[in-house]
């Protein structure tokens, strides 16, 4: 019900169905409503009736016409009282002088004064709200599910006068929801409610009171919520609670309680728009777009909750690009006299300074520039996550592990400066090795890249291979890799050196003759494999650490593609670079024995059936007991086993009656 209106609907075709409201006072002597015919009409002292047919459903609206305004002087179509309206409906549905529903209202409405109209009216509907099962004792009357007015068919609400019962006195509902919150179960021992009772249901039945009854903590207070389904947004402070800070991984949130959101690169390798930042994992990526698909992300005025409940403003600085060939990739369409351009946002850079659970500070740099159509733009978005205890913009995480998503640490030790890169291709255009740029190995992902290397017919076969590792080895500007995201440069021990797999030189034993646009074993795979393992584990994030590094080459042979000639024109050779990371154990695993490796049925993997641990509780591995209460236990059972077996003996019985004698 809202305001003075009444919502209801009829389930069925509502043709030939004739509705019709009527007033139904309670008979004075019986105290029982009037009976109620079809011959009413849509339109009942101060109650119209308007019906909205649907396909199988039609919505039934009863609305008050009358002026709710208490009377004033030389006023007459007003309420003389605070309390304006007390009065009883009957909705029917008929079809040819047969009643196929009926619904009954109680209004009770008051006049509009300082507060805009209360209305509380009850109706013999649906409820649409939604029960929280958790483990809560169980109230007296669990169908009271308003707070301060009466419940349809709810006999134990105390809230409902007697007037409003008789409405669905005999509707009432039954069982635990109803008010008999203390059933007697089956398992009871007086219960007599199950039709078959077993023979050993004596022995194993319940004898308890009714206040230790399993019906408790079926629901939580009568309490109810009302469903939602927001996009991208959950509650905060909704109900009193503070927002104790962000945990790693956290989403982002605004003021607004939505998800502060940055383009980023879905599994699928497209950019995402709406994509959440996450606390404490910092990103660097590149999505293409075009003048007619590109979309602006979420303002920079945008104020972030800084995890303790204040919220903090964005400092945005605007910058113009000046070298746009960094970011303009290439052209779909010739440049015409009149071009369409736009100033749009080419970059986007991300520091976010944090403490603790909270952020204290986000800087921003936007680089500004003009796309124009048929041009194809690579946007850059950027998050780094910088401590404020930071004073060298060094990051300082608690979790000295690797964490997925960041780059892995280099280093050149034969070099005087130790700084070094562990890369794979990003092309761009059209992915010619030539304008291929560069980006780094993210821990945890795997990943495969490559770029196009254009080849004459002519081209000498040893030159090939000398290009082709060249090329390969420009992705790998180190000599050891970093074990942890924090090693020092200064201490080799925190660091495990690159095992290189060089690949076969095929030029003295292989020889193709005065063939031409043929070379064997060219190595245009780089194969990189990182294995890694969890070492242990920081506030409950686990701490990774890389084990060992190798790389190796796969060789293919190449040959000149051509048609149906063969001129001196250029071919095309695909050169890739994948990146494998293998996690292992942190120790490891107990060999198999021999008795595993013969006798699989008794494999515990393998078989549902595992006859190793049928005495499982006395061994050293089960921790849910002391070891010496278990061994008490088992001692106990088997005592009991062997007495069980003793006494069951024919010869016990002969001595146990020949010493009665």
């Amino acid at each position: 019900m809202s305001g003075s209106t009444v919502n209801s609907f009829f389930l069925g075709n509502s043709s030939g169905v004739n509705f019709s409201v009527i007033l139904s006072p309670i008979d004075e002597e019986t105290g029982k409503l009037q009976l109620a015919n079809c011959s009413g009409s849509k339109r009942a002292g101060d109650w119209n009736l308007n019906v909205t047919p649907g396909m199988n459903t039609s919505k039934v609206t009863v609305s008050l016409t009358r002026n709710l305004q208490l009377c004033l002087p030389n006023v007459t179509d007003c309420c003389t009282a605070p309390l304006c309206v007390v009065e009883t409906l009957q909705v029917l549905a008929c079809h040819d002088s047969v009643m196929l529903a009926h619904l009954l209202i109680q209004a009770e409405i008051y006049a509009n004064s300082s507060f805009t109209g209360n209305v509380s009216g009850k109706c013999l509907g649906i409820l649409q709200k939604k029960w929280h099962f958790v483990f809560q004792p169980l109230g007296s009357c669990p169908c009271d599910l308003t707070a301060g007015a009466c419940d349809v068919r709810c006999c134990c609400d105390l809230d409902c006068t007697p007037d409003l019962k008789q409405l669905f006195n005999e509707s009432c509902f039954t069982g635990v929801f109803g008010g008999d919150v203390n059933p007697p179960f089956d398992q009871l021992c007086s219960s007599q409610s199950m039709e078959y009772t077993p023979d050993w249901f004596p022995f194993l039945c319940v004898q308890s009171s009714l206040n230790n009854t399993p019906f408790l903590g079926y629901f939580y207070h009568g309490s109810t919520s009302t469903p939602k389904v927001p996009s991208f947004k959950i509650p905060l402070q909704t109900s009193g609670k503070l927002f104790t800070g962000y945990r790693q991984g956290d989403p982002i949130m605004t003021e607004e309680n939505e998800y502060f959101t940055i383009p980023q690169r879905s599994m699928a390798g497209q950019c995402v728009g709406n994509a959440p930042v996450a606390y404490l994992q910092n990103f660097d990526v590149k999505c293409l777009t075009n003048l007619a698909s590109y979309r602006e992300g979420l303002p920079h005025d945008v104020r972030i909750n800084s995890g303790t409940g204040d919220f903090i403003q964005q400092n945005v600085i605007y910058r113009t690009i000046t070298d746009m060939g960094k970011f303009i990739t290439g052209s779909e369409s010739l440049h015409t006299a009149e071009i369409l351009c736009q100033n749009v946002t080419f970059a986007e850079h991300y520091t976010f300074i944090w403490k603790d659970k909270s952020i204290e500070r986000i800087n921003v740099t936007v680089f500004l520039g003009s796309l124009c159509d048929g041009e194809i733009l690579t946007q850059r978005f950027t998050v780094k996550f910088l401590s404020l205890k930071s004073t060298n913009a060094a990051e300082l995480f608690g979790n000295p592990g690797y964490q997925v998503g960041k780059p892995v640490r280099a280093a050149n030790m034969n070099a005087s400066d130790t700084f070094g890169s562990l890369n794979i291709w990003q092309p761009a255009g059209r992915g010619l090795c030539m304008s291929a740029t560069y980006t780094p190995v993210l821990f945890g992902l795997d990943s495969l890249s490559g770029c196009i290397l254009e080849v004459g017919i002519n081209e000498d076969c040893s030159l090939l291979r000398g290009n082709v590792t060249e090329k390969l080895n420009s992705l790998i500007q180190a000599t050891h890799i970093g074990k942890r995201d924090n090693s020092s440069y200064s201490d080799l021990n925190d660091w495990v050196e690159i095992i290189r797999l060089d690949p076969f030189n095929s030029d003295i034993n292989v020889s193709t003759g005065s063939l031409k646009g043929i070379c064997p074993d060219i190595p245009a795979n780089l194969n990189i494999r990182i294995i890694f393992a969890d070492v242990g584990a920081v506030q409950g994030i686990p701490q990774q650490e890389i084990l060992a590094v190798q790389i190796s080459y796969s060789t293919v042979i190449w040959q000149f593609q051509c048609g149906l000639i063969c001129e001196n024109s250029i071919s095309f050779l695909p050169i890739t670079a994948s990146v494998q990371f293998i996690k292992v154990p942190a120790q490891p695993p107990i060999p198999m024995t021999r008795f595993q490796i013969n006798y699989t049925e008794f494999d515990c993997n393998r078989n549902d059936v595992c006859w190793p641990q049928l005495f499982y509780p006395l061994t050293r591995f089960y921790t849910g007991e002391p070891y010496s209460q278990c061994l008490a236990k088992g001692l106990s059972l088997a005592f009991l086993v062997l007495l069980a077996a003793i006494m069951s003996n024919p010869w016990f019985s002969k001595l146990w009656s020949s010493s009665l004698v």
